[in-house]
């Protein structure tokens, strides 16, 4: 129960500055970035909204001094274990606490049981178990602790709590990473606010010293304060942002289910007159398909005796696997190279995409998590029209792409990569590389080559492209002017701006 005269230390969620009020300039500024937002610029899967940010709240402080229908004790499966949380909590509950705990018989990890607040200015306590966390076991980890956040906002809202206080679940004891811990929080609690946000009026984020950095980072990415911070947000978004409810996904583990699963499919082949045809759609139901015999598979294609359809799905499934590894693996050290960004649109309205060869140490660098984030971020643009602008500007042999990793990249990516994209625009090329590319077209892969336009000058690009269309990075300007003229400077950005 709410104490009459709680002692000074507590502290009411209510005269706390909510996170949508932490950036009014950024606020302000979103209103006018708003009248002038293109259609065509790629969304975050977290939009900007100002009703849901201002039902959260960031505060450095100890959760168990937060005045609010109920705060959140992280324990483990006993109740029972001694971190400064649980420490605090205890320690300004009261006994009674302890007494009312023994009544629960425990809790299972990813669950959420209640008790009373006692001595506290909460009304109420959810108890929730965090997971231990061991790499090779990351995807129970990751529903675990989604399961912890989850059941704690349901408990909130089966019991009309108007107020949550979260501390951080994931104990320094058990051993998750902050950072990735932190992603789950977010999400959980971003999702939960879209769907019931009416039911609950305040969410705080109770964080000591060490955690508040992170959170201050990571915030932005799930809750954006303006349409700019939302733009801005997006290249830093986690491969793996879950499903509608912010639940980790796990591919292999979908079961896809065939509306009539003893029909054979539209698209599926007849076979030959007689028995088999009756009998051709055997084993291939959802079931049966879930996986195939891969030598056999092999063997045909070998043979040349596999389908054009079971060749595609093949490749799908190879595709599908690069993805699920591309939305786990840690990819920042790719990523801050900024070899690889979206930009605007060109003259036809679809999007522009930046590969800046000279930011490639193609010998420093793991090639295959290059080629995990280029799927990583090409995934959801690709949906689109699109093109590419590559700039080959002052690069030496160091950041030169070998046609095997390319052959390697045209043949995993899905089909949707080669069907959208319309152009790939070759900025300041060399002779020799005007000839490696004629003959990676001709001879390595097909339907490419007409793609490909060489562009000596930035002048000729932005017959295509328009200037305000495209950042460029400094270096390409310094050289294009130095090259073609200094007629150029008038596409440059004013030293004003």
């Amino acid at each position: 129960m709410d104490p009459l005269g709680a002692p000074s230390q507590f502290v009411d969620v209510d005269t706390l500055p909510s996170w949508g009020n932490s950036c009014e300039d950024q606020l302000n500024a979103s209103e006018i970035a708003a009248e002038t937002y293109q259609e065509e610029t790629i969304r975050s899967p977290f939009l900007y909204n100002k009703d849901i940010n201002g039902k959260v709240v960031l505060w450095k402080g100890d959760v168990a001094l937060l005045n609010c229908t109920a705060i959140v004790n992280t324990s483990n499966e006993s109740l029972t274990d001694k971190n400064p949380v649980s420490e605090s909590i205890f320690m300004l509950a009261g006994p009674d606490l302890k007494e009312d705990l023994q009544k629960l018989r425990g809790c299972r990890t990813g669950e959420a049981k209640l008790t009373k607040g006692f001595n506290l200015a909460a009304r109420f306590i959810i108890h929730t178990v965090g997971p231990q966390y061991k790499s090779r076991y990351r995807t129970a980890a990751e529903s675990s602790l989604y399961s912890c956040y989850r059941n704690v906002l349901q408990l909130a809202r089966e019991q009309s709590m108007s107020s949550v206080g979260f501390c951080v679940i994931n104990s320094a004891k058990r051993g998750y990473p902050l950072e990735d811990a932190t992603h789950i929080a977010l999400r959980t609690v971003r999702r939960f606010l879209e769907i019931h946000g009416e039911t609950l009026e305040k969410v705080v984020f109770a964080v000591s010293e060490l955690e508040e950095a992170t959170y201050q980072k990571l915030l932005p990415l799930y809750f954006p304060r303006s349409l700019k911070e939302e733009s801005r947000s997006l290249p830093y978004l986690p491969a793996d942002i879950g499903n509608a409810e912010g639940e980790p996904v796990v591919p292999e583990r979908q079961i896809r289910i065939s509306e009539k699963p003893g029909a054979p499919e539209d698209n599926q082949e007849e076979e030959d007159e007689g028995l088999g045809v009756d009998l051709s759609f055997i084993g291939s139901h959802a079931f049966a398909r879930m996986e195939g015999d891969i030598d056999k598979q092999r063997r045909l294609i070998l043979q040349g005796q596999l389908s054009e359809a079971a060749l595609q799905k093949q490749h799908q499934r190879n595709y599908n696997r690069w993805l699920c590894q591309a939305r786990s693996e840690d990819l920042s050290d790719i990523a801050s190279l900024k070899a690889l960004y979206q930009t605007g649109v060109d003259n036809c309205g679809r999007t522009v995409m930046v590969v800046v060869g000279r930011n490639i140490p193609v010998t420093l660098i793991d090639m295959d998590k290059a080629l995990l984030y280029f799927i990583h971020v090409m995934d959801h643009i690709a949906v689109k029209e699109y093109v590419l602008v590559y700039f080959h500007t002052l690069t030496s042999e160091y950041n030169h792409l070998d046609s095997d990793f390319l052959k390697k990249l045209y043949d995993v990516v899905d089909v949707k990569y080669k069907r959208n994209l319309k152009a790939v625009y070759f900025v300041h090329p060399t002779f020799r590389s005007k000839v490696s590319t004629w003959f990676f077209t001709t001879f390595s892969v097909s339907g490419l080559k007409d793609k490909i336009h060489h562009v000596d000058s930035l002048h000729q690009l932005f017959s295509a492209i328009s200037p305000e269309q495209i950042d460029f990075p400094p270096f390409v300007l310094e050289y294009d002017a130095r090259e073609n003229g200094p007629y150029y400077t008038s596409y440059l950005p004013s030293p004003d701006l």
